[in-house]
C-alpha cells in the first residue's frame, strides 16, 4: 500500500509537472498517461481489502467486488494464494491476504523450536509465552478467522443468498479513456 501511495505521488509530480509547465502535446500525453496509469496503481495497491461482517464476506479485487454471503461460503483455502470457495462452483481469489511462503517455513521452524523434551519425555511447548499452535502465517490465521466466522453465522438468516459480483467500473472507465487518448495521441503522432 504504501508503494502504491508512493507511486501516485510521484506519478501526479512528475504528470502535474509536465501539465503545467509542458508545450505542445506534453500537457495531452501528460494527462492521458495520468488518466491510464492513476486508476491502475490505485487498483493494484490501494483497493484490495477483505471485509468480514455478521452476515457476509466481501472481496474487493482490483477490477471487481464479490459479496459472498456467509451460507454461500463453502470453503477457504491458501496455496500459493489465498482463495474462497462459493456455492455454485465459484472461486475467487483473495489479493487483500497475499500467501508467503517464506513467512509459513518461518512459522514451522518456530514450532520445530518450541516443541522441546521435558525430563519426563513429554513434549511442552515454549515460545515467547505463545503456544507453538498459535504460530502461522498471518495469511493462514488470516483465513482460520474467516473459517470461523463462516461456520458462526453460516445458518443466519441474513447471511442467506447468492454470490454477487460487481465490476469496478470507477476503475475501468476512466483507465479505458486514458488508454484511448493515449492510443489517439500516438496515432496522430
Amino acid at each position: 500500500m504504501a508503494g502504491g501511495v508512493l507511486l501516485l505521488a510521484l506519478a501526479v509530480w512528475l504528470g502535474g509537472d509536465a501539465l503545467v509547465r509542458g508545450d505542445g502535446r506534453t500537457p495531452w500525453l501528460a494527462l492521458a498517461g495520468l488518466l491510464f496509469l492513476v486508476p491502475l496503481v490505485v487498483a493494484y495497491t490501494v483497493r484490495p481489502a477483505v471485509f468480514a461482517g455478521a452476515e457476509r464476506l466481501r472481496v474487493r479485487n482490483p477490477f471487481r467486488t464479490i459479496t459472498l454471503p456467509w451460507a454461500a461460503v463453502e470453503g477457504l483455502r491458501a496455496g500459493y494464494s489465498s482463495e474462497v470457495f462459493a456455492s455454485g462452483g465459484g472461486k475467487y481469489q483473495l489479493w487483500a491476504i497475499p500467501v508467503s511462503l517464506r513467512a509459513r517455513k518461518r512459522a514451522a521452524r518456530q514450532q520445530v523450536r518450541a516443541a522441546v523434551e521435558d525430563p519426563h519425555g513429554r513434549t511442552s511447548t515454549i515460545l515467547s509465552g505463545r503456544d507453538s499452535g498459535r504460530t502461522r502465517a498471518p495469511a493462514d490465521q488470516a483465513l482460520d478467522d474467516l473459517r470461523e466466522l463462516a461456520e458462526q453465522h453460516a445458518s443466519d438468516p441474513g447471511a442467506q443468498g447468492e454470490p454477487t459480483v460487481r465490476w469496478a467500473y470507477e476503475i475501468l472507465a476512466p483507465c479505458l479513456a486514458g488508454a484511448v487518448l493515449l492510443a489517439i495521441l500516438v496515432a496522430t503522432g
